[in-house]
């Protein structure tokens, strides 16, 4: 018996948008859910209990950060925003209000479908998360709080080891300056964005085998940082 394909909902108020998605994902093997309001949105979320939702946050009714806080009300479902809000405070608010990822307008199908294969996976991972981590020649195990370069050992510090870890738990996601400042430095560290740069600039040269040109330790400019890892 064939597993069910992931759904999609999609949250749109542009109905070429709207179509366009609905054949790159119908292609992909998705089933999609189409809303063309924010209101209907939120209503398709509970009665369709998709895998993932895409919301555009200049919706006609209501904005789609209140449709992300209303899913998040009752749903860990990942939520992607598309919008062409390309400004860093919709990004940030966005993420903090529930968002796993975000995309902006204009943007690359291949890019999104990479963004939502990236968020179905985290969304069926356990909850431990992943706690072996491989950049090219490098291996970190977070749990035995190893790091190997071509066998040879690698020394990270405690906090260096807290970052990756916040970084896996969402790995492929966008995680904020101030969710890794508040988890690994505290609550009064919220704003300390320069101790993030250090750090991460410590991570890259011991890690990335181009620390100039990163491929696992991704900025997200002025909203912080991303995790990827090899297939």
């Amino acid at each position: 018996m064939a597993e069910p394909r992931p759904a999609i909902l999609i949250v749109e108020d542009e109905p070429e948008i709207r179509r366009f998605l609905r054949t790159a994902f119908g292609v992909e093997g998705y089933r999609v859910v189409e809303s063309a309001t924010g209101r209907r949105g939120s209503i398709d979320a509970g009665t369709h209990k998709p895998d993932l939702a895409i919301v555009d946050l200049a919706l006609p009714d209501v904005d789609g950060i209140e449709v992300i806080r209303r899913i998040r009300e009752w749903s860990p479902m990942p939520i992607i925003v598309l919008s062409a809000r390309v400004q860093e405070r919709s990004k940030i608010e966005a993420l903090d209000a529930g968002a796993n990822d975000y995309v902006t307008k204009p943007f690359g199908i291949g890019e999104l479908l990479a963004r939502v294969r990236a968020a179905l996976r985290h969304a069926v991972r356990s909850p431990s998360g992943t706690s072996i981590l491989r950049f090219g020649n490098t291996v970190v195990d977070l749990e035995k709080r190893t790091a190997l370069r071509d066998e040879e050992e690698i020394r990270l510090t405690p906090i260096e080891f807290r970052l990756l870890a916040m970084l896996a738990k969402q790995l492929g996601m966008v995680v904020t300056h101030r969710h890794l400042l508040t988890v690994v430095w505290g609550p009064t560290h919220e704003k300390d964005t320069h101790y993030l740069r250090i750090y991460m600039k410590q991570l890259r040269d011991k890690l990335e085998i181009d620390p100039v040109r990163p491929r696992h330790l991704l900025t997200e400019t002025g909203v912080g940082y991303r995790l990827v890892l090899d297939e």
